[in-house]
């Protein structure tokens, strides 16, 4: 595809150099400790200031911590459960604050920010039951914090597409009351790693092929172990997506796991899936920590805030 092609963005670029000066190629091979130390170190480093007409308190959803932004108006407002990008192994709250803070200001919801268990500690399907605790506690008790129940939509970046989708999927197959949404940031979703975009990408900035590749084992297990079979983990692999709920998903063209989110969205609508896919040609992964580096991050940001907030007060 064309926009495949373009070239990236110079202020992403310029805001990936400076990230990538402290987490180098190869730091995924590094201790898990110094792994996570130094990325919350380079997250908070590059924090933005919260908005002054956002909430932000801590709750503890069915064992689950979290973080909710809940915005500084009349409720009850739409309801987002947000898994945060890090590889499953990587990142908490801490590390995705001033985003989520700034789409529940934009798309005028509570965004309850899931710190959830990580990999390989704890391998899949420990963040899709932590999903589900806090859905849970969104239907029983959210109403406490202004959050409506009746309209709850599952969001995340990276990783976190994949947990939204895989509780989509999870509450289908339960005959639980479905999503109102998804909207997927750049998702992992397959677990492939011979699409055309990997093999492009494979030294992209910020998330190469072989970062993925150490994410993907520390969440799956090892190649070949049951969880690369499963549907929820790996939902490309799904064998009918019939009863999703609609999804916005947004992909950046510099990144390995683009093709995985055209080939979902080539998937919903297939199954007649209401779904946008917004393409990025000039932006690479976790584009939405450039937003403040790089007008196309920003753009990309605002588009995935504006998809939010009409998925979730129509």
């Amino acid at each position: 595809m064309t926009d495949a092609h373009e070239t990236i963005d110079p202020g992403m670029l310029a805001f990936y150099k400076a990230l990538s000066a402290k987490t180098p190629a190869g730091s995924e091979h590094w201790p898990l400790d110094r792994q996570r130390a130094t990325w919350n170190a380079v997250c908070a480093e590059f924090r933005a200031p919260y908005p002054d007409d956002i909430d932000v308190i801590e709750v503890n959803a069915n064992g689950v911590a979290c973080r909710l932004f809940k915005p500084k108006t009349a409720d009850p407002y739409p309801s987002v459960i947000y898994g945060h990008g890090g590889g499953w192994v990587l990142g908490g709250p801490d590390t995705h604050s001033d985003m989520c803070a700034e789409l529940a200001e934009a798309a005028q919801c509570g965004v309850l920010l899931l710190d959830y268990r990580l990999a390989p500690e704890h391998p899949y399907p420990a963040q899709l039951e932590d999903s589900l605790r806090a859905w849970r506690w969104v239907r029983e008790q959210g109403a406490a914090h202004g959050m409506d129940a009746s309209r709850i939509i599952a969001a995340g970046d990276s990783a976190g597409g994949q947990m939204s989708v895989a509780l989509a999927l999870a509450l289908r197959d339960l005959g639980l009351p479905p999503l109102q949404g998804m909207v997927l940031i750049y998702p992992v979703l397959g677990a492939s790693m011979e699409t055309a975009s990997y093999i492009r990408n494979a030294n992209a900035p910020c998330l190469t092929r072989d970062e993925m590749k150490f994410f993907l084992e520390s969440f799956l297990g090892p190649q070949g172990s049951p969880a690369w079979r499963d549907e929820k983990a790996v939902p490309l692999l799904a064998q009918s997506l019939e009863g999703l709920p609609p999804a916005f998903i947004t992909v950046a063209a510099h990144d390995p796991l683009y093709d995985d989110g055209v080939m979902f969205q080539e998937r919903l609508l297939a199954a007649g899936i209401p779904s946008t896919l917004r393409r990025e040609p000039a932006l690479a992964h976790s584009y939405m920590r450039a937003r403040h580096h790089s007008a196309p991050a920003m753009e990309g940001f605002k588009a995935i805030a504006e998809a939010l907030r009409k998925m979730a007060h129509s």
